[in-house]
């Protein structure tokens, strides 16, 4: 790949995104956890693009990365790595154009020739600020080559005619609609269809079938009604739990069920505190008469089994380690998850997000 640099100077020094971006911004971090929200950066060095007339300056690779809590260096990296990133002011239209083999075959060269005439080198911007140009790789629409790439919309099945009066309209300020310009649907043959067009290809009547099932009209075939399923138990606050009929399950769950402690309203710990008990399941936890860390602390192999059959979710508690939490939690110490929990930044300790 080239030595791809960032141009410092047309950079100025300061970026800010639009008030409208903002709910997109908050759109992408949502997707992550709070000590994970670097995996957004793709999409917001995309949004800082879109936000710097169509290339990224230097001030806003550092403002994705200040809202990140990334190094610079880390988000430059990224920036210089994908070639979706452009790192030197371009026009108001950008022009990217396909030279890979499909499209060089029908014609890209020629269109290129175009690009040279009406705008000059590539990444050249025209005085007016209106277009610019680069050559790309394979843009993934090879049947309706030759084709180019105008800031988001695609320009397929081009002549150099055609695409001189796009590029003429764009400079004009005459927005050009995007998609083919000859005479077919999508990716479809030009010109009339050409396939298919005996009916016998395609109603069965070549392969002697009186009649296509699951016609309209037709009679359905009787199906079973099934039984609905039992309706979830409710707490004494009235709080769905997750075993619809605890009293036959507990029959059947292997191991052994944790032994249950009545306390006073109030006295109860946060399990939530642990990391994988959420809201439903600390519901589901207090109807066994699960209050206390210590409770969790002193569960044994065959408690642990029980609890996880009964909650359906099998390996959950080893894997999330509740047994080591508790015991933290229970001697008074505190853990990270513990201290992100007081803090108010886990969700699934404030709603039932996360306890599937």
């Amino acid at each position: 790949m080239a030595l791809r640099r960032f141009d410092l100077e047309a950079g100025g020094e300061t970026f800010a995104f639009k008030p409208e971006t903002e709910p997109t911004i908050q759109f992408w971090l949502d997707k992550y956890p709070v000590e994970r929200k670097r995996s957004a950066v793709i999409p917001m060095l995309w949004l800082a693009q879109k936000d710097n007339d169509g290339w990224l300056s230097e001030p806003a690779m550092r403002e994705v990365a200040d809202r990140l809590e990334m190094p610079y260096i880390r988000v430059y990296e990224v920036a210089t790595f994908y070639t979706m990133f452009r790192l030197q002011p371009v026009g108001k239209h950008h022009i990217q154009l396909c030279g890979t083999t499909p499209c060089m075959l029908r014609g890209a060269n020629n269109l290129k020739e175009v690009c040279k005439s009406k705008i000059g080198k590539p990444m050249h911007v025209t005085d007016d600020g209106r277009l610019s140009w680069e050559e790309v790789e394979c843009l993934g629409a090879c049947v309706n080559a030759p084709m180019v790439q105008i800031n988001d919309y695609y320009y397929e099945d081009l002549t150099p005619e055609s695409f001189d009066e796009i590029l003429s309209k764009l400079q004009n300020g005459v927005d050009v609609a995007p998609g083919t310009f000859v005479d077919r649907l999508n990716s479809g043959p030009a010109g009339e269809l050409t396939s298919l067009m005996e009916s016998g290809l395609f109603d069965g009547s070549r392969n002697a079938i009186s009649e296509l099932p699951n016609l309209p009209g037709a009679e359905p075939a009787e199906a079973e009604t099934p039984e609905p399923a039992p309706a979830p138990k409710k707490s004494e606050e009235g709080k769905t739990t997750l075993i619809a009929d605890s009293k036959k399950a507990e029959t059947e769950i292997a191991g052994e069920k944790p032994e249950a402690v009545e306390v006073a309203a109030g006295e109860e710990d946060d399990l939530k505190r642990i990391k994988g008990i959420g809201p439903v399941n600390e519901n589901a936890l207090n109807d066994l008469g699960i209050y206390k860390f210590s409770q969790i602390a002193a569960w044994t192999q065959d408690n642990i089994d029980w609890v996880e059959g009964y909650l359906s979710f099998p390996g959950r508690i080893e894997r999330e380690d509740w047994i080591a939490q508790a015991k933290a939690l229970a001697a008074g110490e505190e853990t990270e998850f513990s201290k992100r929990v007081d803090a108010g930044e886990v969700e699934s300790s404030m709603d039932e997000e996360g306890d599937s």
